[in-house]
């Protein structure tokens, strides 16, 4: 498939990014947030976003990031003015997500956003775009994804999502090639761990904590690929090794297949918290990735999920576990 290029793992190595300059949007976010923070210690990081959250910019100064106020709906050239163009590395983490149901904006907002940033740094070593494995068109839930798969960009539970992620897909690939900026599109499953909100397991929890339903298929259940945020920020690094024109492309998940009632029960075992799980023609649905081409890249995951998830609320929810 056009833009996979065979590498050699490089485990041994993924932590090692020094002496860079980093910019990184999303940085208030679960996913790159985490990233930021791990890479600032031996690297100049910048982070881009609005920061709406109160404390959320002194934050991420107080570990030594230097914070830059932008906001990805604003198409204008002149929302860069300020900001270097001397970066080496780009991890573009920012989404509209497109919560309210208007697709257009979704496709705009996010592939003209993506242009503009890249044409502001194409002078960097390397562009990691996280992208999402929702657009893969939905085949039987336990089947395993590979990049080569066909996507439909249809999710019922958020139907903008992963349209407004195909179009920035485009955009990467375009500018990319235009611009002859090596580029890796990682395409995300679910990332969780003890930032942030916790992820995907822990917005199940906090369900469970509140008694309220969590939908589930009529038969079977959703699978996905969890990734652990120790593991997500050792994989950066090599992702960015593995960029190139015309753009790489790689399914980013973990190692195991995890089924997501399996999950909810596995947080049941660890806290004695029901879970009041409900049949449904509508479930936020997640996808299984096969993890070959991602190996190749990045080496083996060192997280199982079962301690992932264990660990994940040792951190957030310290109280419901055994003591």
């Amino acid at each position: 498939m056009a833009g996979h290029r065979p590498v050699r793992a490089r485990h041994k190595e993924t932590s090692r990014v020094e002496g860079k300059k980093i910019l990184v949007t999303g940085g208030t976010g679960q996913v790159a947030r985490p990233v930021a923070e791990a890479l600032a210690g031996r690297n100049e990081v910048w982070c881009l976003g609005r920061f709406g959250t109160p404390g959320v910019e002194k934050e991420l100064n107080g570990h030594g990031i230097t914070t830059f106020h932008w906001d990805m709906n604003d198409p204008r050239e002149a929302a860069y003015e300020g900001l270097p163009d001397d970066f080496t590395h780009v991890f573009h983490s920012a989404v509209r997500r497109g919560e309210d149901g208007d697709v257009n904006a979704a496709i705009e907002v996010n592939s003209v956003a993506t242009g503009r940033l890249m044409s502001h740094c194409r002078a960097a070593e390397a562009f990691l775009f996280v992208s999402t494995g929702a657009l893969y068109k939905r085949q039987t839930l336990d089947h395993a994804y590979t990049e080569d798969d066909p996507v439909d960009g249809v999710a019922d539970w958020l139907p903008a999502y992963p349209v407004g992620k195909i179009a920035a897909e485009g955009a990467v690939r375009a500018f990319a090639q235009v611009l002859d900026l090596p580029t890796t599109i990682a395409r995300l499953n679910i990332a969780y761990g003890p930032g942030g909100y916790g992820g995907v397991p822990m917005l199940y929890f906090e369900r469970m904590l509140a008694g309220e339903p969590i939908p589930v298929p009529r038969e079977g259940q959703n699978w996905c690929s969890l990734l652990h945020t120790d593991d997500l920020i050792a994989h950066v690094p090599p992702l960015w090794r593995a960029a190139s024109t015309p753009a790489t492309l790689v399914n980013w998940g973990g190692d195991e297949a995890v089924g997501m009632t399996d999950c909810v029960r596995h947080l049941e075992e660890l806290t004695g918290v029901t879970a009041r799980l409900v049949p449904s023609e509508v479930t936020r649905e997640t996808y299984r990735f096969d993890p070959a081409r991602r190996r190749e890249i990045t080496g083996p995951c060192r997280v199982p999920w079962r301690e992932g998830v264990r660990r994940t609320l040792q951190a957030l929810h310290p109280e419901h576990l055994p003591s």
